[in-house]
């Protein structure tokens, strides 16, 4: 089936997919084409194929040829969602295609299956050139598939739940294991703890909700092996009808909410920067949490994620590509988004961002100074280094969930027929 990293884009599951770039829609301008794998001029030719333009990649295609000039990397992109995938996937199938190839959108079990990709595992641990101690190797270890490392990123970043400090401070919360339900009891009652009426979660309608407690719960629901969902069981009722209640008793609204009218939210942080900015966007005192019924560690979420054709000639120097993009100065281009995938240049521009908060230069936009203490920072460093929950989600099961969950949040639809109807939607998709 079809596996990415759930691909909707909205405001509470925002950005999961953060694997497209903006970009010029000409793609001879911006790419070179594609013509083959082999040799070009004396050099060996090393193809790629992303599914749109992205501008770190053509820094990382001039810089790695600089380092190996006997290369010649050559990138093509589409801009076109479903037209990578119908070429990528056919070329692939046909035994041709790109020798590294985005496989973000593109279903990697079936090519598992097919023993289509390389296993860069053993390249990895062969390669000099690859400091593996500075690795973050939570990330990559997640990422593995059947034991092996199948694809790699250029970065990655973390869905976080963030509440208010300095209410939690007045409330008893045990995050690690509390229940949606324990969750709405607990929001309600410090909703009217003050002198004005505060929300839970707002700004989103349910079923933005349902989806992020379904990239959370995915396996629960599909089994992407048998091709089999359970979207009409009793725990996928019960869960559109807790997120319904919640709403209904103004636990939650979908409405927007002014500063200080909220009391928690979720976020995606892509940066050492956004561990001040991102955390402090609506609380002065904000607490990194659990969200409620999270199991494992907090999520990852990656950028653009790359594979290398099993069946390419030129597997050597693809997998230099790949080396390359792991190497500090392939790590430190300006142009790549998200966390590093090397720890020290993700601690370096932490301790920056520590310095000056400390002394006091350090300013969110709205020009106050946060404070943020030295044990923050030393979690914030623990989480980078212990993320290692990756949801093998398919985003196109995501967004039907959405799409139909809103006539039963509507009151068009009862929960079982809603129910029903994905289930039979999924099962379709899941056996394509």
């Amino acid at each position: 089936m079809k596996k990415c990293q759930s691909i909707i884009i909205m405001s509470f599951l925002m950005a999961v997919a953060t694997a497209c770039s903006s970009g010029s829609n000409d793609d001879s301008a911006a790419s070179k084409e594609v013509t083959g794998s082999g040799s070009a001029k004396g050099k060996t030719v090393v193809t790629m194929s992303l599914q749109a333009a992205n501008p770190y990649y053509q820094t990382l295609e001039k810089k790695f040829e600089e380092k190996y000039p006997d290369i010649d990397l050559q990138i093509q992109f589409t801009n076109d969602y479903e037209k990578y995938q119908k070429t990528t996937n056919a070329a692939l199938l046909s035994g041709k295609g790109p020798d590294i190839f985005e496989i973000s959108s593109l279903p990697i079990g079936d090519y598992l299956d097919k023993k289509l990709l390389l296993n860069m595992s053993d390249l990895m641990q062969q390669d000099q050139t690859v400091n593996k101690s500075d690795l973050q190797t939570n990330v990559l270890d997640a990422l593995k598939l059947n034991g092996g490392l199948y694809t790699i990123p250029s970065g990655f970043s973390l869905r976080a739940f963030v509440g208010d400090g300095d209410i939690l401070e007045k409330m008893k919360v045990d995050d690690k294991n509390w229940t949606w339900k324990q969750f709405a009891e607990t929001s309600k009652k410090m909703g009217q703890s003050g002198t004005e009426r505060r929300y839970a979660l707002a700004n989103d309608p349910p079923e933005i909700l349902l989806q992020e407690m379904m990239v959370d719960h995915y396996a629960q629901f599909v089994d992407p092996t048998a091709k089999k969902a359970t979207f009409d069981s009793p725990l996928f009722i019960e869960a559109m009808q807790q997120i319904k209640k919640m709403y209904n008793d103004k636990v939650m609204t979908s409405e927007p909410a002014d500063v200080g009218k909220q009391m928690f939210y979720s976020t995606v942080l892509r940066s050492p920067v956004d561990f001040i900015d991102g955390l402090h966007q609506f609380f002065a005192n904000p607490k990194l949490l659990q969200k409620p019924e999270q199991t494992g560690g907090t999520r990852i979420v990656t950028s653009t994620q790359l594979a290398i054709q099993a069946k390419s000639p030129v597997k050597e120097g693809a997998w230099k590509v790949i080396a390359f993009l792991l190497s500090e100065e392939g790590q430190s281009l300006q142009e790549r988004e998200g966390f590093s995938l090397l720890k020290s240049v993700n601690e370096k521009k932490l301790n920056s961002i520590q310095e000056q908060v400390k002394s006091g230069t350090y300013k969110l936009k709205d020009g106050k100074v946060p404070k943020v203490s030295d044990e923050e920072f030393n979690k914030f460093k623990q989480l980078l280094s212990t993320a290692d929950n990756y949801p093998m989600v398919d985003g196109s099961v995501i967004a039907m969930i959405g799409d139909e969950a809103r006539a039963f949040f509507g009151e068009q639809k009862s929960a079982l027929e809603v129910a029903k109807l994905i289930q039979s939607k999924a099962t379709t998709f899941l056996n394509e």
